[in-house]
Formats: structure tokens, sequence, C-alpha cells
């Protein structure tokens, strides 16, 4: 029979959450975790936002070797030939392009959206229709899509998509040819980016056709495309696991921004606007979490505060805690560390991971 759904998706469920520590830990990254306490993790809910769009056995979660049973274990629906096993870490173009030549076993005709497993979106029916836009054009056009968020404010810890005016399409007038790409800038720089109007922050989320994509890692990235393209014979075979054991031995680590979409002419942004978290930091949880009268977020059954104002409170379930006098602070409690910071240095904790692993071993972290 004919395939008539050619909508696909690849998560990308890979990374470690540093900045997360110590809630998320090299063991269990942010991914697999309920960090808002809703009964799903963010791989769960990435995966029914996606499902909404595309067939279940179409979607292929790429990850880490040492994360395929977790994968397995909170998506009961896919088989175990969707999760794509790295070995080691090289970024986001081989994790890309390892999936492409996968799905092009299967379908050369595939419109494929890209989206990181640990993003959150609060408006899901507003982000299910740009996607599905964003198909339509990318199965239509050869374009590299990418969705830029309108940015709320000034903020440091997100790449900016420049975009030129103009219109691209009469009916989808939030799509745009984009200008250039920008990464964590400064704060002036920020402030000067949300004053131009013609920013929008990097999502990270990707559409394109299979056809478009492939096109793009020839010219662009060609070596990266070519050890995964010798591949052809062995995917779904017993052989895979080895062949993409040695292919990650010899390859390159770079980003998709960099590697491809930075250099590409056919690049295009649609600009959106359904409630985006890439939920990279503490800060950026106590965002979107619930506050008390005191401005604070707490999980946890018994957390008791006194004169404590803007703080997030993450603490094992029954934990006794009694807080006092912390303004701003992120107090977080997993197994056996207890982190204590300011969330203005929550940067640092990136850091304090790196100094962890060399003084205090691997175990807790």
């Amino acid at each position: 029979m004919k395939q008539t759904n050619h909508n696909y998706c690849v998560i990308m469920a890979g990374g470690v959450g540093a900045r997360f520590w110590p809630m998320s830990t090299t063991s269990r990254p942010k991914q697999f975790i309920d960090v808002l306490g809703i009964g799903k993790t963010l791989l769960q809910m990435t995966f029914d936002r996606v499902a909404k769009i595309c067939p279940e056995s179409q979607i292929y979660i790429v990850t880490n070797t040492i994360y395929r049973d977790q994968v397995l274990a909170q998506l009961p629906a896919i088989k175990g030939e969707q999760v794509l096993c790295e070995p080691a870490r090289r970024n986001t173009a081989p994790c890309i392009a390892y999936a492409n030549q996968v799905i092009m076993q299967k379908d050369p005709d595939a419109v494929i959206v890209v989206a990181p497993s640990d993003h959150i979106i609060l408006n899901e029916a507003e982000f299910t229709q740009n996607i599905g836009d964003a198909m339509k054009v990318a199965q239509q056009n050869e374009w590299l899509i990418t969705l830029g968020i309108v940015p709320s404010r000034p903020d440091t810890g997100y790449g900016y998509i420049q975009f030129r005016e103009g219109e691209v399409l009469a009916d989808m007038p939030k799509m745009k040819i984009v200008k250039t790409f920008t990464e964590k800038p400064n704060l002036e720089i920020a402030v000067s980016f949300l004053e131009s109007g013609d920013f929008l922050w990097n999502s990270g989320i990707f559409i394109w056709s299979l056809k478009s994509i492939n096109s793009a890692f020839e010219k662009h990235l060609p070596e990266v495309n070519e050890l995964f393209k010798d591949g052809a014979a062995v995917y779904g075979t017993d052989e895979e696991e080895a062949f993409i054991n040695q292919t990650y031995s010899v390859c390159r680590n770079i980003s998709i921004d960099y590697g491809v979409m930075e250099k590409a002419d056919n690049v295009y942004v649609m600009s959106v606007d359904f409630g985006w978290s890439d939920l990279g930091t503490w800060g950026s949880l106590y965002d979107i979490r619930k506050k008390d009268d005191n401005r604070n977020t707490v999980v946890g059954n018994n957390v008791l505060s006194y004169d404590s104002f803007g703080c997030i409170v993450n603490m094992p379930k029954d934990k006794l805690v009694v807080m006092q006098g912390l303004t701003d602070y992120i107090v977080v409690e997993e197994d056996h560390a207890l982190l204590i910071c300011r969330k203005e240095d929550e940067q640092q904790i990136r850091q304090f991971v790196n100094d962890i692993k060399v003084e205090k071993g691997e175990r807790f972290i």
C-alpha cells in the first residue's frame, strides 16, 4: 500500500541538562523527569505533543545509548527501532544526519519536524497549528524552516534570529526570510535586538523536507552527510549498532545551526508565540511555575518558609525543610546532593558540576 502520511518527527533527547543539577543528573537528565509535577516527564509531554502531528510509528527519538531503556519505559507506544542511540555526544548536526538517513530508508518524501525533548509549550493548540502550517510549506518549497519565538524580554540566555522585513507568502505573514543568526548576546546587545523589532528567539525547532535537509547537508556538511549515508544498507539490521559506534568515533562535533543553518541561503523563520520555554535553567522553571503570596514556588509537602521571597524550592516529597530570610534563591535537594544558590548566579551551576566531578567524583552528578 502506498504511504499517504509523510509527516515525521525527530525528538532530540540526548542532553544531560547540567544547569538543572542536582535534579537533573547524568544518569537521569531533565527530559526524563516530571519537572512540573503533573505526572508526565518532559519527554512524554513532547511525544504527546508531536503525536498530534505525526503517526506514532513515524516519531524517532535520538538519545544516548545509556538512556535507551528510559526512553522505551517512558514511551510504551514506540518500538525499539524508533530509538536511535548515539554512543557519544556530537551535538545536533550528526544527530539529525543519523535520523535523516534512517527515515530515508522508509520514506524519501518525508517532511520532518525536529524538536528538543525538554521544552515547555503552554499553548499546545497554537503549537500544533503552527507546526502543521510550516510542514505544508516545507512540503511545497525547498526551504529550511525554523520557529522563532516573539521575545518578551532582553534575555541573554537565548540565541537570536534576525529576519528581513517584507512578505514571503501572502497567506502566511508570520513566515520571514532569515537575515542573521546570533549566539547568546550580552544584555546591551539583547536590549538593542528587542528595540529593533526584527529579532526573534531561536527555539531550536526545525521543519523541512527530507530532500531539502539532505541537499543542505551535501552542500554544507558533506563529510558528516557521507559518514551516515554510507550506512544505508545496515540501518534497521543487527549491523547498525557497530556501524554507528564506528561513525561516531570519527564524526566531528558540530551543531546544525553552525554547520548548516547559518550557511544556507534558503532559511526561513516563522514567528510564533505559543508560550515557549527551553527550560534551560532553574530561573526559567521558576518563571512558569505557580507562585505563592511571597513569589516562592515550592515542590515538597513539608516546606515552611519565613521572611523568604522569590525563591524556587525543590525538595523530596516528605522532607521537612524550614527556610528563613532568603530572597531570590534556588534551594534544591535530590538524592545525596543539596544546592543553595542565588538565582542571579544560576549560570554558575554548570561550573559547580564541573568542580564536583573533579573534586568529589561522578557519583554526585
